[in-house]
This record gives C-alpha cells, sequence and structure tokens, in this order.
C-alpha cells in the first residue's frame, strides 16, 4: 500500500508473498480463480480479513473511512468536478498522461474525410460525439428530457439464443447474446451528415404508490421504453430493449484490483446459506486475451476490464474502432448498407483504426485512475445512525463496504489499498418490477450487477440531477431503494419498515457516500 503515513494499519505490508502450496481453485462457470488470495502472506491474509469485517460499532466513524478509495482518495474542492480528479498518490511521472486522457475522454470526434484527421472517424451510426457527453463530468446520466432526447441513455438491443449452437455460444461465453440483424447491439439515434440515425428512444411512465412506515407514500414510477421512428425497418420480433444510462467512472481501476477470490467468496448462486440472496459471478471473456475471466463492469457485469469497457463504449457509442474492436463502421450491420458505403477514419499513417493504440492506453489510464472523493460527515450523529439502519436492514448483504486491492495490482496507485464501493459486484436477481427481459452472458433478464456507491451523494453536484437505477427512473434514492425487489425484498421491507426518522437517517448516511 502506498502512502503508509496516511494508512499506517497496513505499513506492515511492504512485500507481498504467494501463499504458496494449499491453494485451492474454485471453478465458477469455467473460470480457475483460487478461494484464496495468492498475493499474501498468511499473517497479511489474516490482518485483510479483519479490517475488511463489517463493522458492529456504529458509535462512531472507522478508521481509514474517510479516504474511500485508499491513499488515492480526493480532497479536492467538492464541486463540478469533484469526480474528475487523479488519485492523490499518482506517480508524479504519469501525470501527463492522465491529463492527455482526460482531453481524449473529452474530445469531440468528428466525421470523415475532416482537415483533423487524428480525430475524424465519427459514426457513421453513434449516440454521442465523445465519452464525456455521456458521463457528464465523469458522472451518471440520466433518462431523456422532457423534449424526448435520450441524450446520455441509449437503447441496448439483444436477442436470445434461436439454436442449440448459439446456445453453445453463450454457454461458452464466445458471446453474451446475439444482436438485432438490422439494428445491431444498440439503437443509435444519430448518424453523420447523409446518413439517417437509426430512430429515436420513447419513454413513457406508469404510476404507483407505496405506502411506508407512518404512513408516508411514495409514488415510483414504472417507465416503457419503445424504439420509434425506425429508419430501416421493424426490430426481429424476439429482440428486446433494455434502457441503459451512462454509469459514474469512479475508481474502475480499484474495481479491477479487487482480488477475484474476495468477489467470489461472496457468491452464492444455490443460496446454500438460506438467506434469500444467491449472487453470482459474471464469467465472461477478456476481450484481448479471449481468456475466460470475472466480468466486473457494466449493468450486467458484461466486461472483465476497463479497458474492455472503455473500447466497447468507443466503438459502439461513438463508432469510432480501435484495437481491441476494430471495425470502422462501428455498429454498422449488413443490412445498412448506406452506413456501409461511408467513408471512414481510418487513416494508413496513424494504423489500421481510427483510434490508434496510444489513445487506446491513455483513455483507459485515464478511465483507471479517476479518484473517488473523500467521504463527508461521517461523525456525524444522523450519518452514523443511518450508518446501523444501513446495515440492520440488510443493505450490506450486496452492497460489500470494503476491500483490500491486490498488493500485485498494475499500478502502485492502485496496490494495497483499504477501499469502500460499497458493492459485491455480483449478479443479483432484482425483480420483476426492474426486469428488462435481456440476457446477457449468465446475467438473466431480472439480473442486475450490484452497483458500487461510493460518490452516489455527489450525483447532484456532479452531474446536475438525482435520477438512479440502470435507467433513471428513480428521482430520489428512496425511490431507489424502494424499487428493490428479487434477493433485495428483504432489505427493501426492513426500510419500507423503519420509522421515518430512521429512514431519512440510512439515506442521509447513503448521501455521504
Amino acid at each position: 500500500m502506498t502512502h503508509h503515513s496516511v494508512c499506517p494499519l497496513f505499513s506492515v505490508f511492504l512485500v507481498a508473498a504467494m501463499l504458496g502450496a494449499g491453494v485451492s481453485s474454485f471453478a465458477a462457470d469455467g473460470l480457475d480463480a483460487p478461494t484464496v488470495r495468492t498475493d499474501l502472506t498468511p499473517e497479511q491474509l489474516k490482518r485483510v480479513q479483519s479490517v475488511t469485517r463489517p463493522t458492529s460499532d456504529f458509535s462512531k466513524a472507522e478508521t481509514y473511512e474517510t479516504m474511500e478509495s485508499g491513499a488515492g482518495t480526493s480532497t479536492a474542492a467538492v464541486n463540478s468536478q469533484a469526480f474528475s480528479q487523479p488519485p492523490t498518490n499518482l506517480d508524479p511521472k504519469r501525470g501527463l498522461d492522465f491529463h492527455l486522457g482526460n482531453a481524449l475522454f473529452r474530445q469531440l470526434w468528428v466525421t470523415s474525410p475532416s482537415s483533423t484527421q487524428a480525430t475524424d472517424g465519427l459514426g457513421p451510426l453513434f449516440n454521442a460525439r465523445s465519452c464525456q457527453s455521456c458521463h457528464i463530468n465523469d458522472g451518471r446520466g440520466h433518462p431523456p428530457d422532457t423534449a424526448g432526447r435520450a441524450a446520455t441513455m441509449f437503447l441496448r438491443l439483444a436477442r436470445p439464443p434461436r439454436t442449440p449452437a448459439e446456445r453453445q455460444q453463450v454457454d461458452d461465453a464466445q458471446v453474451v447474446n446475439f444482436p438485432d440483424a438490422t439494428y445491431g447491439t444498440q439503437l443509435q439515434d444519430s448518424a453523420v451528415p447523409g446518413l439517417a440515425g437509426e430512430g429515436q428512444v420513447a419513454v413513457t411512465y406508469s404510476k404507483r404508490t407505496v405506502t411506508l412506515a407512518g404512513g408516508e407514500t411514495v409514488s415510483l414510477r414504472q417507465p416503457r421504453f419503445a424504439a420509434t421512428d425506425l429508419a430501416y425497418g421493424p426490430l426481429e420480433p424476439d429482440t428486446t430493449l433494455s434502457a441503459r444510462v451512462a454509469p459514474a467512472m469512479l475508481g474502475l481501476g480499484l474495481i479491477e484490483a479487487i482480488p477475484d477470490a474476495d468477489i467470489l467468496a461472496n457468491a452464492d448462486p444455490e443460496d446454500r446459506n438460506h438467506d434469500g440472496i444467491a449472487g453470482k459471478a459474471a464469467i465472461v471473456r477478456d476481450h484481448r486475451t479471449g481468456q475466460l475471466a470475472l466480468g466486473r463492469f457494466g449493468w450486467k457485469a458484461q466486461n472483465a476490464t476497463v479497458r474492455d469497457q472503455s473500447s466497447a463504449a468507443l466503438a459502439g457509442d461513438i463508432g469510432i474502432s480501435n484495437p481491441d474492436r476494430p471495425n470502422a463502421y462501428g455498429d454498422c450491420t449488413e443490412k445498412e448498407t448506406q452506413c456501409l458505403a461511408m467513408p471512414n477514419g481510418v487513416q494508413k499513417r496513424l494504423g489500421p483504426t481510427e483510434a490508434p493504440e496510444a489513445v487506446m492506453e491513455l483513455m483507459t489510464f485515464y478511465s483507471e485512475n479517476l479518484a473517488v472523493p473523500a467521504r463527508r460527515d461521517v461523525s456525524d450523529p444522523t450519518v452514523l445512525h443511518g450508518k446501523a439502519m444501513f446495515y440492520q436492514s440488510g443493505c450490506i448483504a450486496c452492497h460489500t463496504p470494503k476491500f483490500v486491492t491486490r498488493s500485485d495490482a498494475g499500478t502502485e496507485a492502485q496496490s494495497f489499498q483499504l477501499i469502500w464501493p460499497y458493492s459485491d459486484f455480483l449478479l443479483h436477481d432484482m425483480g420483476a418490477g426492474l426486469g428488462d427481459g435481456q440476457a446477457v452472458g449468465l446475467a438473466g433478464g431480472q439480473d442486475w450487477r450490484t452497483p458500487p456507491l461510493w460518490g452516489i451523494g455527489l450525483t447532484k453536484t456532479v452531474s446536475g440531477h438525482t435520477f438512479f437505477l440502470h435507467d433513471g427512473r428513480a428521482r430520489n434514492l428512496t425511490e431507489a431503494v424502494l424499487w428493490h425487489g428479487g434477493e433485495a425484498t428483504k432489505a427493501r421491507d426492513a426500510f419500507a419498515s423503519l420509522s421515518k426518522d430512521d429512514r431519512q437517517a440510512l439515506i442521509t448516511f447513503v448521501e455521504s457516500l
């Protein structure tokens, strides 16, 4: 762990050692991973297990609780740029790389051909012109506005397997599902000049009322999404639509640095302990190596690494080819012949893709190193009481408070850090109310990855709104909790049965994250 003056608890952990003999393997749908960490000595492992054990003392803040992302936690001013800061423990030699990656993340790509050849290649079909367009100030997106513009949300399109051979492809993690034959993997509402966008996202809401303990009522809005004004014919009959808002970009490299064993330790797909929580691991293919890996990123944990997530978004959302996704026509399908006839931005002198390897590396580095802001008000009595209610209600069954990252992580800034993401990074059945009917690999139509909660209380400050959940249906944190179902039913009902003051304290605690 770096900056031992910040976290002296781990100052004795100067060198990691392999456990060696006696390490068993855990096979999760074909993924061989150790059941215990192999980067620590037995003594170190015991200390890590002790420090990450959930607390039972809510009379005061825990040691280092303010530092949500370890020694790299940002202490910069809390404003609209609070999510855009580098880790405080970042190697100064990499500072320029961070800022170059930031510039590329904000860069507006342009139509080909263009005089700015290093930044052309947009589309031809696309949802956004830059990464920052969806990840507002590196924060979360929102559902369509009153004018109907999807803006920072899009519709994921997919159909299930139709044949035994296709089923086998999913089972072998060769694919997560199958695209619509005409519109591909997502509905792209924008296009370069001379080409029509694929269609528009339409949403209508129905309402239902939930009554809480004490008689308070909350109105929840149930969205119904549709693809309208389709320019190239109908969708296939079995194509499903899943609305996805852009998630916040915080702490992604630290999430990647959590050992597989520590995530898999919380998996209980058959609910053998009969607690109603049956989290399962998403087993996917690393898009660069082709090897099976633990999915951690995306609303259904369909990507194993920050690089996977970044390259997929660059190609799918903006239409920019890169070494991992080399198709210069992005999500254009064989049926979209006009799209395939448009110019692309591949320049021989820059390599075979519109975004060369150097660009991909810088964008990934930036995405991996966005620091989490320091917690606020950790010792406030209301926050401490709300934390007790959060634990008592069973929220930590999925929102695991803390981990210690690998001692051999890719960068020193992410190595051996005590972090507080409040997620188990597993898939959970969240009930029919939140279901989208779209299977993604091992994730079923009601399954979602537990999203990390760190930074959630600054959503309004950074992104200018308080819309939550995968499709932004929840207009505040109370609504977000009340939408929980399936495996989270007990926790939701426990929240609803709290007194008004206890419920508000719980929300205040979450807002402090």
